[in-house]
C-alpha cells in the first residue's frame, strides 16, 4: 500500500501498542495481545518481545518510546505494581494515548489515578474480557489515529500560528477558544499529565538555558492550568477558578517567584512539555493537576514536578464535598511551600483573598470571571448577571464586586460610554474594598475609573500604590500603573514598570504590547524593534499595526504601508490614512479615513483624531479630541506622549484639554 494511503493507525515497521501489565495478569495480556494483533496492530509484550541479552529495564523505556499507545490491563495487581507505575507514567510523558482494561473493581492509588480518566477505562469487571476486546480493538485504533492527526496538527507551522492567535477582537477571541476547547477535551480523553520531561537530558537543557541568560531561582513555580475532568468537561470554569486560587495565593510568599496567570494560562491546550514551559517561564518546579465534579463531590488531584528531571516531589488526590474546596486549595499551597522549603512571613495568611462561604455563590463568580475573560459585549453581559447572583446569595462576598465593577467598566466603555454605567462600576469597586480592604482587587479596579473616567489621576496611583502594597506581584496594578506614568510624562518610570510586569508575566501580550507602543512614542526605535520581535513570538498572529507604527515612525511610509495593509480589520485603516498620507497620496488616505469615521465614530474617536493630527488637520483634530473626551475614549490615556499628535502640543486648545483632564501642561 502507498505509504499516503496507510490507514493512521498503523506505524509499521514499529510497534503499535506497548502492553503494560502486572505478572499476575500475564494471561489476560496474552489475551489481549492476541486480540490486537489479529486485528493488524503490532504489539510490544513482556518477556516475548524482550530481546535475548538486553537489559529488561532498558528494553521496556525503548519500547515505550518507540510505540504509540499504552494498553493498561488495569487490575488491584497493576494497581499495586511500581512497575506499571513506573511505564503509565512513561507513556505519559511521551504523550502516548493510554487506555486502561479494566478487570476488576479494585480503587486505584493517587498516583496511579493521577495518570489515568474514566473516560478512557473500558470496564471489564462484570461482562468479561473476550466481550470487551471489539471495543478495545476500536478504541486502540482511534487512539493510534488521534495520536498520529495531533502529531501532524501541532508540528503544522500553520496550526501553530491559529493556535496563538490573540483575544484582540471578539470574533478571534471566540473563534480561538472553539478551537482550544475542543482540542483540550481530545487531548484529556487521552492523557492527563502531557508535559513530563521526555528525558533527563533534554530538561536540564531547556531549564539553564533561559532566554535572558540568568539563572532560574530555585525558589520558583509555575502553576499550569488545571485540567477538567469532568464526565461532559463542562465544568472548566471551575478548574481555571481552582488554579487562579493557587496562583493568588502562592503569589502572596515572599520569596517565591510565581509567574502570573496570563503566562500560566498560556500553555492552556499546548503540545509544550514541562522543561520548555519552565524555560520559557523561568521557574524550576511545575504544578500541574486535574479536577473532576459530579454533583456536590469533586476530586483534585495535583503535583509538583521539579523541571530540571522530571522528578515529582509530591503529589495527591483529595476526594471531597464541594464546599470543602477552600480547604483543598489551603493544603495544597500549604504542600508546595513545605516541598520547596519557601518562608512565610510571621503570622502570614496565605488563603486566597476570594473566599466566601456560600459554595453556589463561588460557582457563580468562578462563571462570570471566565465570561468577562472573554470581553465581548455579550460575554460581559453574561458575565455580570454571574457576578449579580453570586452577590445576592453571599451579599458580603467583595470578590464578586470586585468582579462587578471591572464589567460594569467594560460594558459602559464597549456602548456609548453611559456615564451610569461608570457610576455603578465605582460603586461596585467601592464596595470591593469596603468589604475586604486587604485585598488588592477593588484597589485595581477602582484606580481604573479614577484614571481611564474621572481623569483623577493621583488617586488612581494611591489606589495602585496600595493594591502592589497588597500584593507586590499583582500584575495587573502594575500595568496600570505604567501606563499612568506615561501619561503623566513620566516616560522612563513607565517603560520600566512595564518591564516589572513582563518579567513577572512573561508571556503577557497585553504588557508586551503596551512596552512597544511606549517605546515608540519614547522614539526608541531600536529596543521597540526588539521588544515587538518578542511580541511576535508570544502571539505570531498580533495585529500589524503595531510593527507598521515602528516603520511609519521611522521614516518608512511605503514599508508602513504595506505592513497596515495586511490587516484583517477595519482598523488597519488608521495606519492607512497615515501611511498614504505621508506618501502623497491624498485620496487614498481620505478613503481610510472615511471608513473610520462612518463605521467606528463612537468606538475610535481617538484614533480619528491621530490621523487629522498626523495629517496637520488641527481644527478637525481638536473637534474630535472634544468627541473622544465626551466618549470618555480610551485612547486619551495617551494624549501627553503619543507621536502622532505632535502637531497639536503648541495649540492653545492642546493645553485646554490637559487643563480639562487634570494633567500638567
Amino acid at each position: 500500500m502507498p505509504e499516503e494511503l496507510a490507514p493512521a493507525f498503523q506505524t509499521v515497521p514499529g510497534r503499535d501498542v506497548f502492553i503494560s501489565y502486572a505478572s499476575h495478569d500475564k494471561a489476560v495480556a496474552d489475551t489481549v495481545c492476541k486480540a490486537l494483533e489479529n486485528a493488524a496492530l503490532t504489539c510490544w509484550i513482556a518477556p516475548r518481545d524482550v530481546v535475548p541479552g538486553e537489559s529488561f529495564a532498558g528494553a521496556i523505556v525503548h519500547a515505550i518510546d518507540a510505540t504509540k499507545a499504552i494498553v493498561l490491563v488495569l487490575s488491584e495487581h497493576s494497581a499495586d505494581s511500581q512497575h506499571v507505575l513506573r511505564e503509565v507514567e512513561r507513556a505519559s510523558s511521551k504523550r502516548h494515548p493510554l487506555i486502561a482494561l479494566r478487570i476488576d473493581l479494585a480503587p486505584m492509588p493517587a498516583d496511579l489515578e493521577y495518570f489515568l480518566n474514566t473516560s478512557q477505562w473500558l470496564d471489564a469487571s462484570t461482562s468479561g474480557v473476550k466481550r470487551a476486546l471489539p471495543k478495545l480493538v476500536d478504541a486502540a485504533r482511534s487512539a493510534l489515529a488521534l495520536s498520529a492527526s495531533a502529531a501532524s496538527i501541532t508540528s503544522s507551522p500553520a496550526a501553530t500560528a491559529s493556535a496563538t492567535r490573540p483575544p484582540a477582537r471578539w470574533l478571534a477571541v471566540i473563534a480561538a477558544i472553539t478551537v482550544a476547547a475542543l482540542g483540550y477535551v481530545l487531548v484529556d480523553k487521552f492523557w492527563l499529565s502531557k508535559r513530563v520531561a521526555a528525558t533527563v537530558e533534554q530538561a536540564a537543557l531547556a531549564v539553564t538555558a533561559t532566554p535572558t541568560g540568568a539563572a532560574v531561582p530555585e525558589k520558583s513555580i509555575a502553576v499550569l492550568p488545571f485540567v477538567d475532568m469532568s464526565e461532559k468537561h463542562d465544568q472548566e470554569y471551575f478548574s481555571d477558578g481552582l488554579t487562579e486560587e493557587l496562583l493568588d495565593m502562592l503569589s502572596q510568599v515572599p520569596d517565591l517567584r510565581v509567574p502570573a496567570r496570563t503566562s500560566s494560562f498560556y500553555f492552556k491546550g499546548r503540545p509544550e512539555d514541562i522543561p520548555t514551559i519552565a524555560q520559557k517561564l523561568r521557574v524550576a518546579h511545575v504544578l500541574e493537576g486535574s479536577v473532576r465534579k459530579a454533583g456536590n463531590t469533586i476530586r483534585v488531584t495535583a503535583q509538583l514536578i521539579r523541571a530540571d528531571n522530571g522528578y515529582h516531589l509530591w503529589s495527591k488526590t483529595y476526594d471531597r464535598d464541594i464546599k470543602d474546596i477552600f480547604k483543598v486549595q489551603d493544603e495544597i499551597a500549604a504542600a508546595v511551600v513545605e516541598a520547596l522549603k519557601a518562608k512565610l512571613l510571621p503570622a502570614q495568611d496565605i488563603s486566597s483573598h476570594h473566599r466566601t462561604t456560600n459554595i453556589e455563590a463561588y460557582t457563580q463568580y468562578l462563571l462570570g470571571n471566565q465570561l468577562r475573560a472573554l470581553d465581548t459585549p455579550e460575554a460581559n453581559r453574561q458575565a455580570l448577571a454571574s457576578y449579580q447572583k453570586a452577590i445576592a446569595l453571599d451579599p458580603g462576598y467583595a470578590a464578586a464586586y470586585s468582579g462587578l465593577s471591572e464589567t460594569e467598566w467594560r460594558m459602559a466603555d464597549q456602548s456609548t460610554s453611559e456615564a451610569a454605567g461608570y457610576r455603578r462600576a465605582a460603586a461596585a469597586a467601592e464596595k470591593a474594598i469596603t468589604l475586604a480592604p486587604d485585598s488588592p482587587d477593588g484597589y485595581w479596579a477602582r484606580g481604573q475609573l479614577q484614571s481611564d473616567y474621572f481623569f483623577n489621576w493621583n488617586r488612581a496611583q494611591s489606589d495602585y500604590e496600595h493594591a502592589l502594597a497588597l500584593d507586590p506581584n499583582y500584575v495587573r496594578a502594575l500595568i496600570a500603573e505604567g501606563r499612568l506614568f506615561a501619561t503623566l510624562g513620566r516616560m522612563p518610570e513607565a517603560i520600566a514598570t512595564m518591564r516589572k510586569a513582563i518579567a513577572l508575566d512573561p508571556m503577557s501580550v497585553v504588557a508586551q504590547r503596551a512596552l512597544v507602543s511606549m517605546l515608540v512614542d519614547a522614539d526608541e526605535l531600536s529596543a521597540a524593534r526588539e521588544a515587538a520581535n518578542r511580541l511576535r513570538e508570544i502571539n505570531p498572529q498580533e495585529d500589524p499595526y503595531i510593527y507598521g507604527d515602528i516603520e511609519l515612525f521611522s521614516g518608512r511610509a511605503r514599508e508602513a504601508l504595506a505592513i497596515y495593509q495586511t490587516g484583517s480589520l477595519d482598523y488597519k485603516n488608521v495606519g492607512i490614512a497615515m501611511a498614504e498620507h505621508t506618501l502623497g497620496h491624498a485620496a487614498e488616505s481620505q478613503r481610510a479615513l472615511e471608513i473610520l469615521e462612518q463605521k467606528y465614530a463612537n468606538d475610535w474617536a481617538y484614533q480619528i483624531v491621530e490621523v487629522y493630527a498626523w495629517r496637520g488637520e488641527s481644527d478637525k483634530a481638536f473637534e474630535w479630541l472634544e468627541r473622544a473626551y465626551r466618549q470618555r475614549d480610551g485612547g486619551l490615556t495617551s494624549v501627553t506622549y503619543d507621536r502622532a499628535l505632535t502637531s497639536l502640543r503648541g495649540d492653545p486648545r492642546y493645553k485646554a484639554l490637559l487643563h480639562k483632564m487634570n494633567l500638567p501642561d
